[in-house]
């Protein structure tokens, strides 16, 4: 039988929905995509609403959480090639199709691309369940770097089918909204992002750690974090720490994260400290540790790090896109570089290297922006878009919605 609609209302005044929140990576994965629908689901659950959570089965050990307000259904899965560790849900339309017409949820929310989330957007559209969905990474982008360039064109019409299925799209960036809509994507409404200031703060600093990688305390340490792979420009990164030896021969490079690219890099670079996979409170000592960060990548959707650097009190130096945009005022609060001119990004870094009074100066402003990056906010407003799709799908065309807010008001509180 249907599930009755509810009628009860969040403390922001939405109905409260059940919705079946579709994702292929979720903690206890550790990257930003999981980190970030984590957080937006715990928002969900504190507003009142019902999070029924679908995610791929990690390991043989792997159980499904269960509290008020939420609960997991583990899928079958299959590991993902080239991403050791992960896995991808199979398309398991037949299981949901059940499900969702034995206990039907008010909305269905889809945060990744691979067969199960596919299945899902299927089995939505079949049951007329009202549908949305994310858009986290650029698959397309990332083929070139796996050499399948000649499959980029398929992909990217691959998403942009996948996406259109949806009433509406939810991308945390302006930038990213423009580009999508440019390339055909429908109903692309921005949901920004958070970062926990609690967590990342200049308070984790930790001078025995500094001590555990050989630096000294008048030393300067850059760091990098995120996937060790062929899509983060790393090899910048390295050309980077080069120039920075040369002109500050004290100069030390901390990359966190582990990927396809640690081993090769760890041999030809064994003076650079790899400090593998880092997460809650050992991942921010690790930020917080260093003395400016570096975050050469050209393929983010948002790139997370870069909000947890300037939490920690850091000066980033980024390309000027995605978050980069968002958060950092150049030359105030981080320094931002025209995307590829890695030339002007070695040139940054090496300035910042130098100058420890300037990067003190830019890191309490990094510290003062990140703050007004407020995880409630963020989830306030993917409430009401989410509510607006339930809402219109019930007799209603979709009314353009306030995600625009959202990024609006967290852009203006950059400045």
């Amino acid at each position: 039988m249907d599930k009755p609609a509810l009628t009860y209302k969040s403390h922001s005044g939405e109905r409260l929905l059940t919705v079946a929140v579709v994702t292929e990576t979720y903690p206890p994965e550790v990257n930003g995509v999981a980190r970030s629908i984590a957080r937006m689901v715990e928002g969900l659950v504190a507003r009142g609403h019902r999070v029924r959570l679908l995610r791929p089965m990690q390991s043989r050990k792997d159980t499904a959480a269960g509290e008020a307000g939420f609960s997991e259904t583990l899928m079958a899965s299959l590991p993902i090639p080239g991403y050791p560790g992960l896995r991808m849900g199979l398309p398991s339309a037949l299981r949901l199709f059940a499900d969702w017409k034995r206990e039907r949820p008010d909305l269905v929310h889809v945060v990744t691309e691979g067969p199960l989330g596919l299945a899902a957007v299927l089995v939505a559209r079949r049951l007329g369940i009202p549908l949305s969905s994310d858009f986290h990474t650029n698959f397309d982008y990332y083929s070139r770097h796996y050499g399948m360039a000649w499959f980029k064109g398929a992909v990217a019409g691959y998403l942009r089918w996948f996406h259109n299925l949806a009433a509406e799209t939810y991308v945390p960036t302006r930038e990213m909204q423009a580009a999508l809509a440019n390339r055909g994507f429908r109903g692309v409404e921005v949901v920004s992002r958070g970062v926990d200031c609690s967590l990342f703060a200049p308070s984790r600093r930790n001078e025995t750690l500094r001590a555990q990688w050989g630096v000294k305390p008048d030393e300067v340490v850059a760091c990098c974090v995120g996937r060790v792979a062929p899509e983060k420009n790393l090899e910048l990164l390295l050309r980077t720490y080069r120039a920075l030896r040369e002109s500050v021969p004290n100069a030390h490079l901390v990359i966190v994260g582990d990927g396809p690219s640690r081993s090769r890099l760890q041999s030809a670079y064994p003076e650079v400290i790899f400090a593998g996979m880092q997460q809650g409170l050992a991942l921010a000592e690790h930020y917080a540790s260093a003395d400016m960060f570096l975050f050469p990548s050209l393929s983010e959707t948002f790139g997370n790090v870069t909000l947890e650097a300037m939490a920690s009190g850091l000066p980033v130096v980024a390309y000027d896109y995605a978050a980069a945009t968002e958060a950092i005022v150049d030359g105030e609060s981080g320094v931002r570089v025209e995307p590829g001119d890695a030339e002007s990004f070695v040139a940054a870094a090496v300035h910042l290297a130098g100058r420890p009074d300037l990067r003190s100066q830019i890191g309490l402003a990094a510290r003062d922006c990140a703050e007004r990056f407020d995880w409630e906010e963020v989830n306030d407003v993917f409430e009401q878009r989410l509510s607006e799709v339930a809402r219109s799908s019930r007799g209603g065309e979709l009314r353009p919605g306030r995600a625009s807010k959202g990024s609006i008001t967290m852009r203006e509180r950059a400045r």
